[in-house]
């Protein structure tokens, strides 16, 4: 088999998972680089790895770069993304700089695939939310057409990076300290708009066109091109939940065509990518909680709308790092290298 020597860019959450998710899957590595503004060791389930300066000349000799995309990598593409693919690497960006670039391809393979064939030296990962929707919709929307999708998201606090993930873990145990949710207190890691732990809010990204979010827009913009759907009607709204991995959706769909909930169960369970949990007899829908560390979309709660003509519910979850970030780059690599 070939090998292809592959840099992952960034140590953040989205990093490590990528050194997670080439391991686990024995992506065909000749030799694996690892950049970041600054160089040392780190160590990823018992397995240590050096960390170099990022640097032009640290893409000599790659094949792939996959660009994480979060922390203190931010920026990190648009710095050297050219530099990566002028030595002769295809990049894999997790970021947002190139996702809406007609040049670029937009890549959920379990979606459209074949488009990394359009590539020019960038393949752009969508959003976390936007990758585990389309995955649930893809089936249906083949099938019988889907005019319009409604939804909110609710999602994880890594989903903002890890300093997210430490400021909900010190705001819990402040107030586990204190006894009392509506204490006064301050984190070290502040990176969030508004207190989380015990709490929900509607506000992630910031506010743009029409008083939605960036991070709402993007489920609308990425999903019509990567469903090649650019007449869908999307609507969302955008939660942060104080939960550490895993995001969830609600998400509402009106069909072109009739379709009933056991016809949509019968097609995400044989969808590549899907895990069909719909038992509610049983109480069995997916949860964030049991889909951490998975690499599956789950699905649940299918049911009709009672109210509209064609109008269906279902209840989405995924693991944010895995399908949403990581996981997802690596399946675009895998799709590459065909």
């Amino acid at each position: 088999m070939k090998k292809y020597n592959v840099a992952v860019v960034g140590v953040g959450v989205v990093g490590i998972e990528m050194l997670r998710c080439l391991k686990q899957r024995n992506f065909p590595v000749g030799e694996l680089r690892v950049l970041a503004r600054s160089a040392r060791t780190i160590d990823v389930d018992g397995q240590s790895y050096n960390v170099s300066a990022i640097s032009p000349e640290g893409f000599n000799g790659i094949d792939i770069a996959l660009f994480a995309g979060t922390e203190g990598e931010k920026g990190a593409a648009v710095t050297f993304a050219a530099e990566a693919v002028k030595r002769g690497a295809v990049v894999i960006d997790n970021g947002a700089d190139f996702r809406m670039d007609p040049k670029v391809p937009l890549v959920v393979p379990e979606v459209n695939g074949k488009d990394v064939k359009k590539n020019k030296g960038i393949i752009a990962n969508p959003n976390c939310s936007t990758i585990q929707m389309v995955v649930a919709l893809q089936p249906i929307h083949k099938k019988v057409g889907i005019k319009r999708v409604i939804l909110t998201t609710l999602q994880a606090s890594s989903g903002g990076g890890k300093s997210a993930v430490e400021q909900l873990k010190e705001e819990v145990t402040a107030i586990a300290k204190a006894g009392c949710e509506n204490v006064h207190f301050t984190v070290s890691h502040k990176s969030m708009a508004q207190q989380l732990a015990y709490n929900v809010f509607p506000h992630i990204g910031s506010f743009v066109e029409d008083d939605f979010t960036n991070e709402e827009w993007k489920l609308v913009k990425e999903t019509h091109k990567i469903m090649h759907a650019p007449n869908m009607k999307i609507s969302a709204t955008t939660v942060r939940v104080p939960v550490r991995t895993g995001h969830s959706e609600s998400v509402y769909i009106e069909t072109a065509k009739p379709i009933s909930p056991s016809q949509v169960k019968t097609l995400l369970a044989k969808a590549p990518g899907v895990i069909l949990m719909d038992d509610v007899k049983k109480n069995l829908y997916p949860m964030p909680k049991d889909v951490e560390g998975k690499d599956e979309v789950f699905v649940g709660r299918i049911r009709r709308d009672p109210s509209v003509k064609n109008g269906l519910w279902l209840w989405v979850v995924a693991d944010n790092l895995r399908k949403g970030a990581a996981l997802n780059a690596v399946q675009i690599a895998e799709e590459l290298i065909k």
